[in-house]
């Protein structure tokens, strides 16, 4: 789920002028963890403190299901969450960028995480699928007609 709020303000004195007051974006997604990376770890340079992050991939499912790495930071938060394989998911996040040696990279890491109740549908999962009686015809099959003086139905079919 993709939820975008934008305000915009429009200055009384000068309506031509707008300005963005407040943006405000929240990403979710829904799906099956596929796989669980390893964690990494290390002391910082800067504080001298020391740090844990671990990977996970996401599969969204629908017609064309998509994959999606995302990072938890903090061994507190990997611990609290106890993301597992196979699990279903709703991973709340946020996307940054950072470059290096000349390149951009996208960053998306997860601040929440919440289990999909059981018997629920995942997000983008199609809630009727199409069910296909006989072999492989779209259509279910053509019924008998009713006979002239077994009906009192006038209509046509």
């Amino acid at each position: 789920m993709l939820i975008l709020e934008l305000f915009l303000v429009i200055s009384q004195s000068d309506w031509t002028k707008t300005t963005i007051s407040k943006l405000n974006i929240n990403m979710e997604l829904t799906g099956k963890i596929i796989a669980v990376l390893p964690a990494n770890s290390g002391v910082s340079a800067r504080t001298g403190n020391p740090w844990m992050s671990q990977e996970y991939v996401i599969e969204v499912p629908g017609q064309f299901p998509r994959k999606c790495v995302f990072r938890l930071f903090g061994e507190d938060r990997i611990k609290q969450f106890n993301i597992q394989s196979g699990e279903e998911l709703t991973i709340s996040f946020d996307i940054d960028a950072h470059e290096y040696n000349g390149r951009w990279f996208n960053s998306v890491s997860a601040y929440n995480v919440q289990r999909v109740a059981a018997g629920a549908p995942a997000a983008g999962a199609e809630p009727f699928a199409p069910q296909q009686s006989g072999a492989g015809a779209p259509f279910p099959p053509a019924q008998e007609p009713v006979s002239e003086g077994g009906s009192q139905d006038d209509l046509p079919f």
